[in-house]
């Protein structure tokens, strides 16, 4: 039997899947992708994801259900209910996706600080791991996870395309780090490649973030739409292996049992 895979960032409820859902998860199942978890950026998306993963129980989904720093203005008391109850559902496995990004500042940053404060409390209180975005916010973001670190199970910092400083200060924290096909870009992609030997092995996860950073190094033709989607982790997975020194077999079962332990599935 061929590996199988985790994609822990799959971005299903983006317009470019409306279409077709059931075809990009039969895809993803042909090329063996075992575990994906879609990921919730609000709390109207975050039921999205849930439903996903109910009307196609066929296909191996989880979700997260969280608001994404860039809906923080939309947070609310109310919100953050809404919240605990989506998180009390058996197939959602983790808090998020939540924390800060000072890059785009599409939500003020003190409503970006309060609903990272209040989802990393509630994931403590529920005792779920956390899935985090952190873009040009280290030294901020940075504090505010070590205050709760010890209070949560498991945390990922999601598509990491950080420096090596913040890689040590996320692996000193005991946190996964995501790394996507930012890694297959020849261009803004090699100091993160340079990095990606460092991460200890039960420390690395694997994602797509489809129907985003579709890698540059496809061979020819493009995917229909110019779009990634889960199929393609196979893929980003060689590319790591190759940074690796390793066999994708062996970083394909190694990054499955790190997801599947990290989401609280390690017995599935």
């Amino acid at each position: 039997m061929s590996a199988q895979w985790a994609d822990i960032g799959v971005n299903l409820t983006d317009k470019q899947f409306n279409d077709d859902h059931r075809a990009v998860l039969d895809r993803a199942r042909s090329a063996n992708i075992a575990l994906m978890l879609l990921t919730g950026t609000s709390v109207e998306e975050s039921r999205q994801v849930l439903a996903l993963c109910r009307g196609f129980s066929d296909h191996p989904l989880l979700a997260t259900a969280g608001i994404h720093p860039h809906n923080a203005r939309f947070f609310s008391d109310s919100a953050l209910s809404e919240l605990a109850e989506l998180l009390a559902q058996p197939e959602v496995a983790a808090a998020g996706e939540m924390g800060l990004d000072f890059n785009r500042d599409f939500s003020p940053r003190p409503d970006q600080e309060r609903a990272f404060e209040a989802q990393l409390a509630l994931a403590a209180e529920l005792g779920k791991p956390v899935f985090l975005h952190e873009r040009d916010a280290h030294p901020r973001f940075l504090p505010m996870l070590k205050a709760w670190r010890d209070r949560l199970p498991a945390a990922v910092v999601h598509c990491f395309t950080g420096e090596k400083r913040a890689l040590y200060d996320y692996l000193d924290l005991d946190c996964h780090i995501g790394i996507t096909g930012w890694v297959c870009d020849e261009r803004r992609g090699r100091p993160l490649a340079e990095l990606v030997p460092h991460i200890p092995a039960e420390r690395l996860l694997l994602e797509t973030d489809a129907p985003y950073l579709l890698p540059r190094d496809l061979p020819e033709p493009p995917p229909r739409k110019r779009r990634n989607e889960p199929a393609l982790l196979p893929w980003i997975g060689e590319r790591v292996a190759a940074l690796r020194g390793d066999t994708p077999d062996h970083l394909a079962a190694l990054t499955l049992a790190n997801s599947r332990r990290f989401l609280g599935r390690a017995g599935e």
